[in-house]
């Protein structure tokens, strides 16, 4: 496993396909908590919010970079397709990793928050909620799943429309919901693990999807 997630990492970062995911996280999360000041939680509701719409793009960019030649040489090296997708989720849970850190360290950069240990974990539960989603949506509107990419871009900007903005709708609409109403970092810690917890069902429902669609279409 720990050899099928380097190679996703180095054929990520030779194709340098990851640029623009990680670019359009920097410019949301810039725009979206620069110079704030106040309770934190907002600004985390913010900084996920970019977290998920860059990692849904960084993990469909990561899940296509194989093409079906290549792919079925990595999947006969690797014994199993579900041990290439297992490296693909791995793979982009640890680039999410990355920019997770940077979406809770920029705004205490950048702003003037209060800050308290509740806030940062529950910062934490936000970017971990919105990093299993964004992988969850990513997969399913990948090259692994649509053979046409136009489909797969409608699909993905309608689920991640869909999770941001329809009312009350765990996970994510939901916990930014709480976050923005609640100032109080501590009282949202059970319910954001909560809607981490629906993240973490989504992404293993999605995993076993996209397993079963690709494994029909190779």
């Amino acid at each position: 496993m720990t050899a099928l997630i380097r190679y996703s990492f180095a054929t990520l970062l030779h194709s340098q396909r990851y640029l623009a995911p990680v670019l359009l996280f920097a410019g949301l999360i810039g725009i979206l908590t620069v110079n704030g000041s106040g309770s934190l939680p907002p600004a985390y509701a913010a900084s996920a919010g970019a977290l998920f719409v860059s990692q849904t793009w960084l993990t469909s960019a990561l899940a296509g970079l194989d093409d079906p030649t290549q792919r079925a040489v990595v999947v006969l090296s690797a014994g199993r397709g579900a041990r290439v997708l297992a490296a693909t989720v791995g793979t982009a849970l640890l680039a999410a990793g990355a920019l997770a850190v940077v979406g809770l360290l920029f705004p205490l950069w950048i702003g003037s928050y209060q800050v308290g240990a509740a806030d940062l974990l529950l910062g934490a539960e936000a970017q971990l909620t919105c990093a299993l989603a964004g992988t969850a949506i990513g997969l399913l509107c990948s090259r692994l799943v649509f053979r046409r990419q136009g489909y797969a871009l409608a699909t993905a900007l309608a689920l991640v429309l869909g999770l941001l903005f329809v009312q009350g709708l765990p996970p994510v609409n939901r916990l930014f919901h709480l976050m923005s109403e609640t100032s109080d970092a501590a009282a949202l810690l059970a319910p954001a693990a909560g809607m981490a917890a629906v993240s973490a069902v989504l992404l293993a429902a999605s995993a076993c999807l996209t397993h079963h669609l690709a494994a029909r279409r190779d």
